[in-house]
């Protein structure tokens, strides 16, 4: 869209895309515990649409949409950065998840039951899903926080830049650990994957599908990532446990 004078129509650009900073805000919020606001999101996202109107160029190699979506998830990403939004006892909580995950899984040769995690750690199962729930949001900024400083992801793989093969051949590999891990999840949370990142529903999308509630979608999607954090990157963390009954004490 362009005025008269040959400019982009940077009103009409702000109100087309406007609906996409939504959808990606609310997509987002299945990872974001719940302190924090979707419209806090909205915000920076639209912050991002701005950005990208005033730096896209056609010869980037990308279309619009494409570019502007990096932009939006970047500028969401760096206002959930600046507001620490997620303790550090959380964060944890969720390695030695991990860990336990892949300790149960070596020992045992298939992925452990949320009653088998739970007991691992010390927990009362209500406890271990209410942990889940609290601390969903702690594998946004390892699975899709893809920007590097100033350096926007889109920019550094775009045409006309060359790659590393040595980085291409490892990326290659992590996706191809990334799909068997992904392969392996117990059905239902694979199906939930599938829902959420193929078929780009929302939690209460899912939870209609699945017939389960939006908490419960935010439950298994934090299991979820833990298994494949385990399976990719692997547990370093031991397990300590808590009080049976009780929610451990982060350390």
């Amino acid at each position: 869209m362009y005025t008269a004078q040959g400019a982009l129509d940077r009103d009409n650009l702000v109100a087309q895309y406007a609906s996409l900073v939504k959808r990606i805000a609310y997509h987002l919020m299945v990872k974001l515990p719940a302190s924090v606001m979707v419209d806090d999101l909205i915000q920076n996202g639209m912050i991002g649409l701005l950005d990208a109107l005033d730096r896209y160029e056609e010869g980037l190699g990308a279309q619009f949409e494409t570019y502007a979506v990096q932009r939006i998830r970047g500028a969401m990403l760096d206002g959930l950065r600046e507001n620490d939004w997620l303790p550090r006892g959380l964060r944890r909580e969720m390695r030695r998840i991990e860990a336990a995950v892949q300790q149960l899984e070596q020992q045992q040769g298939r992925q452990p039951t949320e009653t088998e995690l739970a007991v691992a750690l010390g927990m009362a199962l209500a406890d271990y899903q209410k942990l889940l729930l609290d601390a969903r949001g702690h594998q946004l900024i390892y699975f899709e926080d893809m920007g590097d400083g100033d350096e926007d992801f889109l920019e550094r793989n775009s045409a006309g830049i060359s790659s590393d093969p040595l980085a291409l051949l490892e990326d290659a590999g992590m996706r191809a650990q990334l799909v068997r891990a992904i392969d392996a999840l117990p059905e239902r949370e694979r199906l939930m994957m599938a829902l959420y990142y193929e078929q780009d529903l929302n939690l209460r999308e899912i939870g209609d599908v699945m017939g389960v509630t939006e908490s419960r979608v935010c439950q298994l999607h934090t299991q979820a990532v833990a298994r494949l954090r385990a399976a990719v990157l692997g547990g370093d963390t031991p397990v300590k446990k808590g009080r049976r009954g009780r929610k451990a004490k982060a350390a």
